[in-house]
């Protein structure tokens, strides 16, 4: 589970490099993953929202891929210049397979960015279609954040919670890109 934010802090966006360049990554995946975490709250809220670090995470792009095309994204993620990264939770036991992977891009202005992809490898995880993209389904999304996932604490998130819980769909919803006022 996710620290409780500084709210001081509410206001920061991220980079735009980081947007742009993480979309172009996902670009030559799109066909095989299942977007998951930061990434598919990005593309359940509204079009043109500002991308507050507080609303959802970008830090990394979480995906989970079927085990049948686990070869044709590990192929790309070579082509692309991926390298993997060994983490403390890669020898854990799980449901799912975990990898991730790495690579480090320069932006317009001369400054490096790291674009991390963790990928799980899993079977069967209730998606929909999202903007042309697939995700993992809202609902179950929300169960991820008990294992899988940390920044339970998103507006994004937690707004997503009390619409569903009020059997609202919260795509599009301005909820989850809105500075809570508590």
């Amino acid at each position: 589970m996710g620290a409780p934010h500084n709210k001081k802090r509410y206001g920061e966006v991220w980079l735009q490099d980081r947007i742009s360049l993480s979309l172009l990554e996902l670009q030559f995946l799109r066909e095989f993953v299942i977007l998951s975490g930061g990434w598919a709250w990005h593309f359940l809220s509204p079009e043109g929202h500002t991308e507050y670090k507080h609303a959802h995470d970008h830090k990394d792009i979480d995906v989970f891929i079927n085990p049948k095309n686990v070869a044709e994204v590990m192929c790309i993620l070579q082509q692309r210049n991926f390298k993997k990264v060994w983490t403390r939770y890669d020898h854990l036991q799980s449901d799912e397979n975990f990898r991730r992977y790495e690579k480090t891009v320069e932006t317009k202005t001369g400054k490096s960015i790291r674009i991390t992809i963790d990928f799980f490898v899993k079977q069967d995880v209730p998606s929909r279609i999202v903007k042309d993209w697939t995700i993992v389904d809202p609902t179950f999304l929300l169960s991820l954040y008990s294992n899988i996932h940390s920044s339970d604490k998103c507006w994004a998130v937690q707004s997503s919670i009390k619409l569903l819980a009020k059997n609202i769909d919260p795509l599009d919803r301005e909820e989850l890109v809105t500075i809570p006022k508590e």
